[in-house]
């Protein structure tokens, strides 16, 4: 699902949607990072899961403070999007799409 939606994220313009670009970018990267911790024996679900979530990637040493404070931030945009209505702006996802992309590559080679 990861490589379907991104390949629909690629076809979608990006600068024109930006909200519905971090909720993909965000629901892309939280599918690897669950498909990651499955990987190492881990199933994480319930209420407070996206955050436990991310919390042990780092407890793991698979992502290092800076990609966790980056990946939190995400999860409380995305969270902030889905449930209050927030716009994220445009310039959001032009400072950070390098980065977003990054991770996602990090999360695809770890997988391998």
């Amino acid at each position: 699902m990861a490589k379907i939606t991104l390949e629909r994220l690629d076809l979608t313009d990006k600068p024109k949607f930006p909200s519905n670009t971090l909720l993909d970018y965000y629901d892309i990267i939280h599918l690897l990072m669950e498909a990651v911790l499955l990987k190492d024996g881990f199933k994480i679900k319930g209420e407070g899961a996206h955050k436990e979530i991310i919390g042990t990637l780092l407890d793991l040493k698979i992502i290092d403070d800076q990609k966790h404070t980056f990946l939190q931030t995400m999860r409380d945009y995305r969270n902030r999007v889905s449930y209050e209505g927030f716009m994220v702006h445009k310039n959001y996802i032009d400072l950070n799409e390098d980065l977003i992309n990054k991770t996602i590559v990090l999360f695809f080679q770890y997988l391998k």
